[in-house]
């Protein structure tokens, strides 16, 4: 089953300790696209000027994403900068020029509304929920978010995020959002904030999904099942991943976006909406993610083939099992 994902297009410009690159092509829609790519076809709806190049535009097309809901605009595209230290859980933003991105308005196109697995990005909270306004019909809504919308936007966030079944945050952006230090309790707190599943609703019972990304530590997810009651420590499912050790992390940049494609990549691929299912997504996102890192930039996700996401995916199964 293809996927829908909306999110940015950027410029990205970016130094850590083991090299630099400028201007060079990257934001969340599209780390995203190029994972999920290696399972699914997957379309994506963003906005770039007219300094995006034949060059850029293949680099995409290569992959199979289908780009028929990319806007060309006047002006420039989407700028970040960024710099990260030794410790790549961390990073210093240099500079954000949103350019044509300031003013983007997601306009789906007929085939994009047919769409059944939904990933909005890391864009306003109004324009997650103006996406959803034009979907027919979904099975699966994934979400990310950032510190600014949760400071800023915090009553918009709270109702697009009542309409996901799988919201993807990094750690600290749980404990900000649940005001809980700890990410068990701040997982509940966000897993009520998402709302209780009462109905089924088509094909699948609308589960609710949370999954905390901790960088090289890995991955928590969280799991409310479809029951109608208030979260308990009996029904609360949870699954833990460490992050797959590396000898080489040249650019973290992308890595979390990559995981999400690769997570909703699988799960549209596959149609399985089972917790088991679900954790097997979370490898393979991992996986991807762990590619993303080991070159600057889109680089790495631009040569790696589904065969290899495959294959660490049973080099991470290695690393994690033990007999009982």
């Amino acid at each position: 089953m293809s996927l829908l994902i909306v999110g940015s297009v950027a410029f990205d410009t970016v130094e850590t300790p083991f090299g630099k690159i400028d201007n060079a092509l990257g934001g969340s829609a599209v780390y995203f696209s190029l994972a999920a790519a290696n399972f699914t076809k997957p379309s994506l709806v963003a906005v770039v000027g007219s300094d995006f190049t034949a060059k850029h535009h293949n680099a995409l097309k290569r992959k199979g994403i289908d780009l028929s809901g990319l806007q060309k605009t006047k002006g420039q595209t989407f700028r970040w900068g960024g710099r990260y230290g030794f410790d790549v859980n961390n990073r210093e933003t240099l500079f954000t020029h949103l350019n044509v991105f300031q003013n983007f308005q997601p306009e789906l196109l007929p085939h994009h509304r047919e769409k059944k697995y939904v990933f909005l990005g890391n864009i306003h909270p109004a324009l997650q929920l103006q996406v959803l306004k034009q979907i027919k019909k979904t099975e699966l809504v994934g979400l990310d978010t950032m510190n600014y919308w949760i400071e800023k936007n915090r009553p918009e966030l709270l109702e697009v995020l009542s309409q996901a079944d799988v919201f993807v945050i990094n750690d600290s952006e749980a404990r900000e959002l649940a005001k809980e230090h700890n990410l068990q309790k701040a997982a509940k707190k966000i897993l009520e904030m998402m709302g209780y599943p009462l109905a089924e609703t088509g094909k699948f019972a609308r589960n609710k999904t949370l999954i905390i990304k901790r960088g090289e530590y890995g991955l928590l997810m969280f799991r409310l099942p479809f029951s109608g009651k208030k979260i308990k420590g009996k029904n609360l499912q949870t699954f833990h991943l460490p992050g797959y050790p590396l000898e080489d992390v040249l650019d973290p940049t992308g890595a979390g976006d990559s995981f999400a494609g690769g997570l909703m990549g699988y799960l549209a691929k596959t149609e399985n909406l089972s917790w088991d299912n679900l954790k097997k997504a979370a490898v393979y996102g991992s996986a991807a993610a762990s590619f993303c890192v080991e070159k600057m930039g889109t680089k790495k996700l631009e040569e790696v083939k589904a065969f290899d996401i495959k294959r660490r995916f049973k080099e991470f199964k290695n690393l994690t099992h033990f007999a009982v």
